[in-house]
């Protein structure tokens, strides 16, 4: 093998297999009780491996880079340059789903999002803290539990297993932290007391509500006034209230609902007051980064910053991350409006990792239309991507002697350089993601020269070139969260995708290809080239070589297109 034992060791760190079942994801979630030295642990199974225990980047670094990266603030609506609290560490809590049913594409963006942004931190050197909650106490918890006519904790625990499940396709790391709201009673009752406290709440029969007009600045994060603030999209208004802006720290329990003990009656907590006291639990009073969709700004991020202030004057957020949209129609995806597609349903048609090259392709804050046509476009672009990283990889294991991929002649080394470069500068610009994937052509373009072009076969040091070349591109790939565990897999199992959305076999492939090869032999050309363009309709590409024919998955041809090829 040509690639050194301790490259390929290192570049393990990336690798995703779903083919290795018997190796359990352990996702674990550390619960404090009211002793903050007992733990519990909760494990959660899924069919995927851990992608890394540590950061996966730290053993790619030769030299120390420059930690500068640029962040678009939403408190202070600019981009700014990170600086964490503690210059080693960074401290990131990012608000999880609300469990009761599949996840949509909204859901996936969001944490494909910060996923990118966990791996570049860990790339740039930082110890992270990463947390990411799950809502599994919630109204529309409880009303699905009722159509159901089941337990709503077992609801939210199957949808979070389920959450997993594609977290793993879409190959997001694993949180630090994945705490859940049930196992958090204690710490959330405990503010709200300091609220009270501080003044800040008040109780009714039970309840318990924020007084909004306690705290001058809310309104900040949002950019709206008081006067323009209306209750939470949650929470239906209440005249109990003394403002209708005012929100529930805690619901009084009704019945049939799940319910704890607590100072004002059994009850159950609020939306917002849960990641106020668990991101308090497991980051303190000061979080480097607080992340989320844009749909989170105002109730729910809005109501954390007036509620942490009120329990503590010393809370606060350095940098708020927040997401755009995924459209469909020019409107939010979203479960309310019921126009979603859920991440299981794409996985049907597509590939995860094609899924996660389109969430990609337009930069986390800017909304983004959803399409098929565009999961193609990504779909076909992805192939191209591991088609050429395969091709290179196979030649290089050929190769009996060692490979010394620093060992690269000049115009490689200079296409590596403009790479590291784009990549340094691109990322740390606000993770312009869509700058980076066009970065990958010039060496993608590169490497399939050497491979495939008589001046590139015939180049001095070839094989050093594609070395550093593949291998640099693996590192890329995976802080985008886009490296396989193998080439050969993953091509297999897009076409198998393509196949599924050409509603097709392969065996019926390889037949068309057969009738084409005999229709070609009795020089009946008009039928080869329509059988071609019936698969290319379908998005199946022929391609002919001297050692007769293949297929690849491609963007189905447009109907405009196959018109004027037939006409």
């Amino acid at each position: 093998m040509a690639l050194a034992t301790a490259s390929l060791r290192r570049l393990s760190l990336f690798t995703f297999s779903p083919s290795q079942s018997h190796a359990p994801q352990t996702l674990i979630s550390l619960v404090r009780k009211r002793n903050p030295t007992l733990l519990t642990l909760r494990y959660f199974s899924s069919p995927f491996r851990p992608l890394c225990s540590a950061s996966p980047f730290a053993s790619l670094r030769t030299s120390g880079p420059s930690k500068e990266l640029y962040l678009y603030n939403t408190m202070t609506r600019t981009k700014e340059q990170f600086e964490p609290r503690d210059p080693s560490k960074v401290g990131m809590y990012v608000c999880g789903v609300t469990p009761y049913d599949f996840s949509h594409i909204g859901h996936a963006r969001a944490y494909v999002t910060f996923d990118v942004l966990f791996r570049y931190l860990q790339y740039l050197g930082y110890d992270v803290c990463y947390v990411r909650n799950f809502t599994d106490i919630d109204d529309k918890i409880i009303a699905r539990a009722k159509e159901s006519n089941e337990d709503p904790l077992s609801i939210s625990a199957r949808y979070c297993d389920e959450f997993h499940f594609d977290m793993s396709a879409l190959q997001c790391l694993p949180p630090t932290y994945e705490p859940r709201v049930s196992d958090h009673i204690d710490q959330i009752i405990d503010m709200i007391k300091k609220i009270i406290e501080n003044d800040c709440a008040y109780v009714v029969d039970g309840d318990v509500y924020y007084s909004v007009d306690k705290f001058p600045a809310y309104g900040r994060l949002s950019g709206r006034s008081l006067e323009d603030n209306r209750a939470g999209e949650r929470v239906a208004v209440d005249q109990r209230k003394r403002n209708p802006a005012d929100f529930a720290l805690w619901k009084a329990a009704k019945e049939g609902e799940p319910s704890w003990e607590s100072p004002w009656g059994q009850g159950r907590p609020g939306w917002h007051i849960e990641c106020s006291a668990m991101s308090y639990v497991y980051l303190g009073h000061t979080i480097d980064i607080h992340g989320g969709g844009q749909d989170l700004i105002f109730p729910h991020h809005e109501n954390e910053i007036a509620q942490s202030c009120a329990a503590c004057k010393e809370s606060s957020v350095r940098f708020w991350v927040h997401n755009g949209f995924v459209n469909v129609d020019k409107e939010k995806m979203s479960k309310s409006l019921k126009n979603f597609t859920t991440i299981r349903q794409v996985m049907e048609l597509y590939h995860a990792l094609a899924l996660r090259f389109f969430l990609l392709g337009t930069h986390y804050r800017t909304t983004i239309n959803y399409s098929r046509e565009q999961l193609d476009t990504a779909s076909d672009r992805l192939f191209y991507i591991y088609q050429t990283l395969h091709e290179c990889e196979v030649l290089l294991s050929a190769e009996e002697k060692p490979i010394a991929a620093e060992d690269s002649p000049p115009k490689t080394s200079e296409c590596l350089q403009k790479l590291n470069r784009e990549l340094r500068v691109c990322m740390s610009d606000d993770l312009h993601t869509p700058m980076v994937l066009s970065a990958l052509s010039d060496p993608l373009k590169r490497i399939n020269d050497l491979l495939h072009t008589r001046k590139g076969r015939r180049e001095e040091r070839r094989m050093e070139s594609l070395c550093a070349l593949e291998r640099q591109l693996r590192v890329v790939l995976g802080i985008l969260g886009l490296m396989p565990a193998s080439y050969a897999e993953i091509l297999q199992q897009l076409r198998e995708k393509a196949l599924v959305r050409a509603g097709l076999t392969e065996a019926q492939v390889l037949e068309k290809i057969e009738e084409r090869t005999s229709a070609r032999i009795q020089k009946q050309y008009e039928r080869s080239d329509e059988i071609r363009r019936e698969l290319e309709a379908r998005g199946i590409s022929l391609m002919d070589n001297p050692d007769g024919t293949s297929w690849r998955p491609t963007s189905p041809l447009p109907v405009e297109e196959l018109q004027t090829t037939t006409s």
